[in-house]
């Protein structure tokens, strides 16, 4: 059950049989749930509550799912948003990573695989809200400085305690899964990452057979990846941070980032 401390979803879905089953799995999974049944006024929901999560229907009526995904990131907030849709085309799932969502699941969805996939997000960090990426107690580097513990590729720089990302002293903003993709990728150095090993990393489901991950949720991290190169300005093509590896999956085009000196250009 939910205490009054716990951390906030919201659920947006016109359909109350479908708003009720997913209210309970959160809180199941110890959120404290706000739900509505219409698109604008989840919007409002996000921005007043903050939530770490939030799903989002896509058949609604007034301004869809795609839209308010797309109102949601526009206003600057990173809450993590999973699509849920009736909608089987490839296409409408490829549109909701386009326009900022962090996953999609299909209708049926499992009950079971989408409350654990609630209480990873739980063990995710997050940035406090309040505009600067830091967290509580933390404090951003100073100007010119890069920040304590912050990664650094090729005028590429990734801090994972503030959660933010710069290319050539340019902010980028990413989506959560987009920033834990990219600082997996970072991290691994020039070890060449499968599509569905990133899928399980990206859940905190490790521990799982890479086997067992459907076509789904690969081509869910092709789509996450072409959002994430254009938005870093990289090109499969002529890449500068990111190549793809042929059958086998992705890597960083330099080798850990940790191993380069503090004050030395890669």
């Amino acid at each position: 059950m939910a205490h009054i401390d716990s951390p906030r979803a919201v659920v947006i879905d016109d359909d109350a049989d479908v708003r009720h089953l997913l209210a309970e799995v959160l809180t199941s999974a110890g959120f404290a749930v706000t739900a509505v049944d219409n698109g604008t006024d989840g919007v409002a929901a996000v921005l007043a509550h903050q939530p770490i999560v939030t799903t989002v229907d896509v058949n609604m009526p007034g301004i869809d799912g795609f839209e308010v995904t797309r109102r949601i990131r526009a206003a600057g907030n990173d809450t993590y948003i999973v699509v849920i849709t009736a909608l089987t085309d490839e296409a409408d799932a490829v549109l909701g990573f386009g326009v900022g969502a962090d996953d999609v699941v299909f209708k049926p969805f499992r009950v079971r695989e989408l409350r654990a996939r609630f209480l990873a997000l739980l063990r995710r960090p997050r940035t406090d809200g309040d505009g600067d990426g830091t967290r509580d107690g933390e404090r951003a580097a100073s100007p010119g400085r890069p920040p304590v513990g912050a990664m650094r590729i090729d005028g590429l720089m990734l801090d994972r305690d503030t959660r933010t990302v710069s290319v050539d002293a340019a902010d980028v903003t990413l989506t959560r899964t987009e920033f834990d993709l990219l600082a997996t990728l970072l991290e691994s150095g020039r070890r060449v990452r499968s599509k569905a090993d990133l899928v399980l990393t990206l859940h905190d489901e490790t521990y799982l057979d890479p086997a067992k991950v459907s076509d789904a949720d690969e081509r869910a991290i092709e789509a996450h990846m072409t959002n994430l190169r254009r938005k870093l300005g990289d090109s499969p093509a002529q890449p500068r941070f990111i190549e793809t590896v042929r059958g086998s999956g992705y890597r960083s085009l330099a080798g850990h980032s940790d191993e380069l000196p503090e004050d030395t250009e890669p």
